[in-house]
């Protein structure tokens, strides 16, 4: 509204001033000098003359009108009475007071009009502009605003159990008071990203019903030092008159990192915003009614000020989602898209292990999409599985051109790997088997465990090796070992790291139960390692040992059975994916019954060119996307 009348006020003082020229080049054309109108009255030329001030408006006997001004002559009127002129008076125009200020400083006002726009054009456009730098930037959410409740979040009960607490304080504070109960000051929501922390602080103001004030960490953080304190300052300032209220700070990690721990070098404005938090919170002056939330992904890089009891004396963890979890998940978000009888929630919750809520939000969002391209009206089951394959293996490169020895040799390598893993014992069982490209892979072998794990035995663990190397192995056994390619590059550092774990982290191996890693400096950030190098040879050799005994097993096995290698290669190259079903075919060296769908072509492209040998990779899916390969 301001910008409309300040526009609408420069075109009325444009229009006054170009008025006011053109008056007066007018009234110049016909202006006479004192001494001339004189003469002219003289001759009997004017009829009569209107007075206003010193300003003499004539009329002369053709009817044209003049105009002149008058000294201070006694005798004027006298003169014109003898010459039998007309004479009228006029009182003097004075000028609006207001009209004056307008006119004198109105070029003033425009200018420093111009230098406001400019400044808040420079610092972001906040509220206030110039005047609200040191102003917090927190949004405020009320009732009517946030709609989102405990019935929006899923898949984290125990984490809506405590911070139900808080709710039930905003709502009834006596219920705690009487019996001389104080609530936490501040509750941190730790979790990796994409579990559901911001959502499960809106729904705590939602189910609370008070004010919700939110920010990000980095708000706080600007170029001048201490404008970050003077925004933490008025954050709570203006939460206490909203008091009962809540204070949601995202990523509170940009703010609240270890003063001087070496993260990140010195900077006195984060560490200045920091300790007025730690005021703010529990300092000299209470904060009574005002809670704060606060939610990170590196609490190891947190201040143990912060963390203390009075402060964040409460730590929520928000985890991933077990199965039921994701079943409760993905039912919140299929309430939005129409689907039929083929969507089964527990199935997908199954196949989904390792997602997070955003993950499962992407999914279904994905199924959406790949149905709406396919022209359907409602998503079924196989835009689902479509959709997952896709997030969890990359998207299908159907037209990438492969010769056919390139073909072969990609599926004696997955049928390696599936036959190893089929027969090793304590392995997840096959899902897929794939030799259609996709993302960097030229073929994938995708496992899905029964349940979630939480936990991996030695047994297991050895078996995910002899899996690896299934492919490699595969490949020696056919063509030999000049043949084995670049393909097994990702399944060797995986099996390395694994034996490497086995002997340092988890105590798996005959080194006994002593952990080798690095020692962090908290003062230099600097780290290094916690055992000698005598200790170093002899965690080289026992992975090394490791990884050949599985490398052993996993010859013997497909040695043995050579001959379900030859026909799940021939399985892959005519129907380019198998599922579980056929692969319990070819295990139980039965006839492959064709995929689900299939409609007897053969799909796939080939040609003499060849792919570049960084290009040539494998992918075993064991779990999520946060276990892709």
């Amino acid at each position: 509204m301001l910008k409309n009348v300040m526009i609408w006020l420069v075109v009325g003082v444009v229009l006054m001033t170009v008025f006011n020229q053109f008056s007066s080049h007018q009234s110049t054309q016909n202006t006479l000098e004192y001494s001339q109108f004189l003469d002219e009255v003289k001759q009997g030329r004017i009829t009569k003359v209107v007075i206003q001030g010193r300003t003499l408006e004539a009329t002369t006997t053709d009817g044209k009108r003049v105009i002149s001004y008058a000294p201070q002559d006694l005798w004027m009127v006298s003169d014109l009475l003898k010459n039998n002129v007309a004479v009228v008076a006029k009182p003097d125009e004075e000028q609006s007071f207001l009209m004056s200020i307008l006119v004198s400083w109105f070029p003033m006002l425009l200018l420093i009009g111009v230098w406001i726009y400019f400044m808040r054009q420079m610092q972001g456009g906040g509220k206030g502009g110039a005047l609200s730098f040191g102003k917090s930037k927190a949004r405020l959410l009320d009732e009517s605003t946030n709609v989102i409740t405990f019935v929006d979040v899923a898949g984290c009960d125990e984490a809506k159990e405590e911070v139900s607490e808080l709710v039930d304080f905003l709502r009834d504070p006596t219920k705690f008071q009487k019996l001389g109960g104080r609530i936490p000051r501040g509750v941190l929501l730790v979790g990796s990203p994409g579990t559901g922390k911001t959502l499960l602080a809106k729904a705590i103001a939602g189910e609370a019903k008070v004010p919700f004030f939110s920010i990000s960490g980095s708000d706080f953080v600007e170029m001048f030092v201490g404008v970050g304190a003077s925004r933490v300052r008025d954050m709570f300032e203006t939460a206490k008159k909203q008091a009962p209220c809540i204070i949601f700070i995202d990523e509170i990690d940009a703010v609240g990192r270890h003063r001087g721990g070496g993260y990140g070098g010195g900077n006195d404005e984060r560490e200045q915003t920091l300790n007025q938090m730690l005021v703010e919170m529990d300092g000299f002056e209470g904060n009574e009614g005002v809670i704060v939330i606060a939610a990170t992904n590196r609490p190891d890089v947190l201040d143990r000020a912060l963390l203390r009891p009075g402060r964040f004396d409460r730590q929520v963890y928000v985890s991933l989602p077990d199965i039921r979890g994701r079943d409760q998940i993905l039912k919140v978000h299929l309430g939005k898209v129409p689907t039929d009888e083929t969507v089964k929630t527990a199935v997908l919750a199954r196949s989904t292990p390792g997602f997070s809520g955003a993950d499962l939000a992407n999914l279904v969002n994905e199924a959406a999409l790949i149905a709406a391209r396919r022209n359907k009206r409602v998503v079924g089951g196989e835009d689902f599985e479509y959709a997952r394959d896709k997030i969890m293996m990359g998207a299908e490169r159907r037209s990438m051109v492969m010769s056919e020895k390139d073909k072969i040799n990609t599926a004696y390598h997955e049928a390696g790997h599936a036959i190893v893993g089929y027969l090793m014992p304590e392995h997840d069982p096959i899902h897929k088997v794939t030799i259609i490209p996709r993302g960097r892979a030229l073929g994938v072998t995708m496992y899905l465990p029964e349940e979630d794990k939480y936990s991996s035995s030695r047994l297991a663990i050895k078996s995910s090796l002899c899996s690896l190397f299934g492919g490699r192995i595969a490949e020696e056994l056919i063509g030999g070992s000049d043949a084995v390619t670049t393909g097994a590059s990702n399944d060797i550092e995986r099996a390395t790291q694994l034996a490497r774990n086995m002997v340092t982290k988890w105590g798996l191996s005959e080194l006994g139960p002593i952990h080798y890693g690095e020692e962090r400096d908290d003062t230099t950030g600097s780290a290094k390692l916690n055992y000698s190098p005598e200790t170093s040879d002899l965690i080289d050799k026992e992975a090394r040992k490791i990884l050949d005994e599985c490398y052993e097993v996993a010859r013997k096995i497909l040695d043995e059975n050579i001959d379900i290698l030859h026909a799940m290669k021939d399985a892959l190259m005519e129907y380019e994916t198998i599922d579980s079903e056929q692969v319990a075919d070819l295990m139980a060296r039965k006839k492959v019954r064709p995929p689900r769908g299939w409609d007897g072509g053969a799909g796939g492209s080939s040609a003499s060119s060849e792919p570049e040998p960084e290009d040539i990779k494998d992918s075993t899916i064991v779990g999520g996307p946060a276990n892709q390969h």
